[in-house]
């Protein structure tokens, strides 16, 4: 069954690359070399749209794939002028449906084998620069600018790393933050042995999702696709 799945994706991948040009086909080719799920953003509770816009951003200029957005009190919004597109090229992975929200995305993400991290100023643990990506995979947790991670995220997390500061303030913008976390640690994961790299299937997953992005009325192409050909 999954053969026959994986066969019609790469079926309808080609089916579709003829309504794109040849330098954004080979664009995608390039770009999804670089991209990883070793490491995963979370972020809890984040109101401010620039803030939100610019992480999504980030994540898509440093390769990283999957973004899961936890809604507890506060809602998650797009800033269109921040983003600049980034969200046709990420996948945004919303926690918004139970009580507790930040215990259900944490116990799916370690499900999948992620190690949970808190990312604070105030911690004991990790600096950046001592951060051990051997250990396995990586699910970073960012917590609002005038709160930070909630009570339940800190009770239960495996690890937790800070930036280290020499100034006056206490702590760093969140989308800042995020940059420099993820610069760091996804330079240091692609110079590693790790195992990075997306398996075949999330490669033809994720093509996949960005030809249906770009192509105008990919979904009546499809079913015209699903149709014709099988």
């Amino acid at each position: 069954m999954q053969n026959t799945e994986s066969n019609n994706s790469e079926k309808l991948i080609e089916y579709l690359s003829q309504f794109v040009t040849p330098n954004r086909l080979a664009l995608f080719d390039d770009v999804i070399r670089y991209r990883t799920r070793y490491l995963t953003v979370v972020l809890e509770d984040i109101y401010q749209s620039q803030n939100a816009s610019a992480v999504v951003r980030t994540c898509d200029c440093l390769g990283i794939q999957d973004i899961h957005i936890i809604e507890n009190k506060n809602s998650y919004t797009i800033n269109p002028d921040v983003a600049l597109g980034s969200t046709k090229w990420v996948n945004l992975n919303r926690f918004n449906d139970t009580g507790n929200n930040t215990l259900k995305a944490i116990n799916v993400l370690r499900n999948k084998g992620y190690r949970i991290v808190a990312t604070s100023s105030h911690t004991k643990d990790n600096e950046l620069h001592n951060f051990d990506l051997t250990k396995g995979k990586v699910a970073l947790l960012f917590g609002t600018e005038q709160d930070g991670l909630s009570e339940t995220a800190l009770g239960n997390i495996d690890e937790s790393l800070k930036i280290n500061m020499y100034g006056f303030t206490e702590s760093f913008n969140i989308s800042v933050s995020a940059a420099i976390i993820l610069h760091h640690l996804s330079e240091q994961l692609r110079k590693s042995d790790l195992d990075w790299r997306l398996t075949k299937k999330e490669n033809v997953e994720i093509k996949l999702q960005w030809l249906k992005n770009t192509v105008k009325h990919s979904e009546l192409l499809e079913k015209d696709f699903f149709r014709k050909y099988l």
